[in-house]
């Protein structure tokens, strides 16, 4: 892609970010070079530091981003009935990891790649979110509409198998997302013994 001519910050700096978690998805964040993600935008290498002070940052800054808005975005009620909510989390990560399929390897495959300050922002985030649904399978069991014999292990489990659906689920396929959404669900309750 061409360079535009007189390209500002707020155009060229998404399209940096675009490209490398394109890049880091298809290829590993270990075998991508700056000069790949330059050349993928259209860049002098050196043009990259205007947007990002090195590769390790580009990687932190994309997973932050991805994280805090999944946060921003899930939206619970304690109010109401714990298995209601557990099935909104279910629908809610399901559709935000189809949608952002990039974003969610990213956050779940690279973690090993960033610097110690890094990783300990992210898994903080990661954590908030974790701890969200866990509050459900904690409200399940105080109802008794579940039955949950360690609910952080149960917490792991359910989120890895709800991500998992990013390798494998093509549009278009053998199932559309609401028949997946669906069986995922049969899959949840019986996992929560509810």
């Amino acid at each position: 892609m061409a360079r535009t001519q007189g390209s500002k910050a707020e155009i060229t700096g998404p399209l940096v970010r675009d490209a490398a978690r394109r890049l880091f998805a298809r290829h590993g964040f270990a075998a991508v070079s700056m000069r790949q993600i330059a050349a993928e935008v259209g860049l002098q290498v050196g043009a990259l530091y205007t947007y990002t002070p090195d590769k390790q940052a580009l990687l932190a800054d994309l997973m932050h981003s991805h994280m805090e808005d999944l946060l921003a975005a899930w939206q619970d009620d304690p109010a109401r009935p714990a298995l209601e909510r557990l099935e909104r989390f279910l629908r809610f990560h399901i559709k935000t990891s189809l949608e952002r399929p990039e974003a969610v390897f990213l956050s779940y495959m690279e973690l090993r790649n960033l610097a110690p300050g890094n990783r300990r922002v992210i898994a903080e985030l990661r954590r908030r979110y974790e701890d969200a649904l866990e509050a459900i399978l904690i409200a399940g069991e105080a109802q008794g509409t579940m039955s949950v014999p360690d609910s952080r292990l149960t917490t792991m489990a359910l989120i890895a198998m709800l991500t998992g659906v990013t390798n494998w689920y093509r549009e278009g396929g053998r199932l559309d997302q609401d028949r997946v959404v669906a069986i995922y669900w049969d899959l949840v309750r019986g996992a929560v013994g509810a």
